[in-house]
């Protein structure tokens, strides 16, 4: 019997390369966007019935989505987080969970930096005053010789650390599990948590969301940041308390942040957010290149090709669970 994939990663279309892959594998696949299912009134749980792997975007699978899909064997994530597959309910249904850490790393990186100089440069503010009719030169700040301060580690972490390094930044770093080989070959410096806020004039996080760091960077932790920093976020949109951080841009504790993660997606046209002229949001494209895409959806499409051909995939996040 042949068996179906089902690919909800929405910039993934019928006849290109992931495709191709599964289909000389010998799957047939179906394809399937929010768009598409909100135009026809398809619930979600309707298409997995018959899908025997999922290539994954950032669609909910909740336990019901998960429970409705009884042929299901495996999961593969296109992208470093899985916070949106419930994975309790995969591994007590016996359905693997696999992601792509490191295919989106250079990307995400080189966004981190983008919206760092446009912070620095106030470059968004500018351009809004020269649409506006008016010529302001306001004056921004050079990033040699600023402090980038860097939660979490990863390979996204650590190609950031590389990138403030050659801009003549100095980078102070905190992670649970330091990779102290990559610290003394680098240069960058170990902090505790509470000193990379203080000494940051640039905060990037890169975390993984999960109990330990859902809203970390709440209220508490705002007023311990350094006066007059930029917040970055790539990470997780919750691993922000929204709300303490429109306060602290409010009362110009912050001088800004850029967030490309949001607790909700898309912002909510009453979010505070959207209000503040030193907030910079962009709509969770820091893995958006051709390049990160090509990668991430490929090994996705080949995990979940090796778990539906019986072997064990790479990137599995629980291996207790396979059929």
């Amino acid at each position: 019997m042949t068996m179906h994939v089902l690919v909800t990663t929405p910039y993934l279309k019928p006849g290109g390369e992931v495709d191709k892959l599964l289909s000389d594998a010998g799957f047939d696949t179906v394809f399937t966007t929010p768009a598409q299912r909100e135009a026809t009134g398809t619930p979600l749980a309707d298409l997995v019935r018959d899908a025997d792997g999922i290539v994954a975007g950032t669609d909910a699978f909740p336990a019901g989505v998960i429970e409705a899909a009884t042929r299901l064997k495996v999961f593969g994530r296109c992208g470093v987080g899985y916070d949106n597959i419930d994975l309790d309910a995969a591994t007590r249904g016996g359905v693997a969970v696999t992601y792509t850490p490191g295919a989106n790393r250079r990307s995400v990186a080189e966004h981190v930096l983008a919206l760092m100089l446009n912070c620095a440069r106030l470059i968004p503010q500018n351009i809004a005053s020269i649409q506006a009719g008016r010529w302001e030169q306001r004056s921004g700040r050079e990033l040699d010789g600023a402090v980038l301060g860097l939660i979490g580690l990863g390979s996204i972490g650590k190609t950031v650390a590389r990138l403030g390094l050659a801009l003549g930044m100095r980078v102070v770093a905190h992670d649970p599990y330091p990779d102290e080989d990559f610290l003394s070959e680098t240069g960058v410096e170990g902090r505790t948590f509470d000193e990379v806020l203080a000494e940051a004039d640039f905060l990037s996080l890169h975390l993984f969301l999960d109990d330990s760091t859902r809203h970390l960077i709440d209220a508490s932790a705002l007023r311990k940041v350094k006066h007059g920093a930029f917040l970055i976020n790539t990470a997780r949109g919750e691993v922000v308390d929204e709300d303490a951080l429109a306060d602290a841009l409010e009362n110009g504790a912050l001088a800004g942040a850029a967030l490309d993660v949001l607790t909700e997606e898309p912002l909510p046209l009453d979010s505070r957010l959207r209000r503040l002229d030193n907030v910079l949001v962009t709509a969770h494209i820091g893995a958006a290149t051709e390049q990160a895409r090509s990668r991430s959806s490929l090994m996705a499409a080949q995990q979940v090709i090796d778990a539906l051909q019986g072997r064990v995939p790479g990137n599995l996040v629980n291996p207790g669970s396979r059929r």
